[in-house]
């Protein structure tokens, strides 16, 4: 019985939000990919190497912020890597929408994915000593790995405090979409998920392929027409989403 009134108790604070909220919101999904970065305008594969916008991300951060600000989109909670350029496109989004006091968490597991010992390589140029077509492998099939980094290369992330608390083995020497997947589903299913099923409204800020990931599992992307998918940076995409988090509209503000 006691557990037959707790779960009423929480269908009716549920619903007494969605009403104070208005009739019939839909749950609400904004994704939003880091700005520019430094390494993105130099060419460089940057992965988990934590380097800032460059001043044309900025702006398109600010951008993304007053696109949603335009909309009418009101955020309960926002969720963002432990990546510097991420995390500053989550302020400058919120703040450029008057919502900077909205509560954000970050998680690792939002992270870009690792590209191993391909991280500050420029890309020309890898190409130019690999072959094309083997980069175009490593950037962009779903489960073919870059060459792996290990923990005690220069750069590697089980050097760097901010991941000290995690199990050495779950810190990746390199992934392909599908680890990337791996990773950042529990995070999805522990944290974003219940937020929209309670009806909040959330933003994404992170990077290209977790995004990209996360879209896969969303929209249901097969493993081949997953390598087409791109999420150009600076530019909102939302998802208005059905109560079983099945998507009934996805469009770029």
């Amino acid at each position: 019985m006691e557990i037959i009134a707790k779960k009423l108790y929480n269908d009716s604070v549920i619903e007494n939000f969605r009403n104070f909220k208005g009739e019939n919101i839909m749950p609400k999904l904004v994704f939003s990919r880091h700005g520019l970065s430094e390494w993105n305008k130099l060419n460089q594969f940057t992965g988990w190497a934590d380097v800032d916008l460059a001043p044309e991300g900025v702006e398109e951060a600010k951008e993304g912020g007053r696109k949603i600000k335009e909309a009418g989109i009101e955020f309960d909670v926002a969720y963002t890597s432990v990546l510097t350029r991420a995390i500053k496109t989550c302020n400058y989004i919120l703040e450029e929408s008057d919502q900077l006091w909205v509560p954000t968490v970050k998680s690792w597991r939002l992270n870009e994915r690792h590209y191993g010992k391909l991280q500050g390589l420029n890309k020309k140029e890898t190409a130019e000593k690999y072959g094309d077509d083997q980069v175009h492998i490593w950037r962009r099939s779903y489960d073919v790995l870059p060459p792996l980094m290990e923990a005690t290369d220069e750069g590697s992330a089980a050097q760097d405090r901010r991941y000290s608390m995690l199990d050495p083995r779950d810190i990746p020497g390199g992934e392909n979409l599908k680890v990337t997947l791996e990773r950042a589903l529990p995070f999805w299913q522990d944290e974003i998920a219940p937020a929209l099923k309670d009806g909040k409204t959330v933003l994404v800020a992170a990077h290209g392929n977790s995004l990209r990931a996360l879209a896969k599992h969303i929209e249901g992307i097969s493993d081949e027409d997953i390598m087409d998918l791109e999420i150009p940076t600076g530019q909102p995409l939302v998802y208005d989403l059905n109560d079983d988090l099945t998507v009934a509209k996805k469009y770029y503000l």
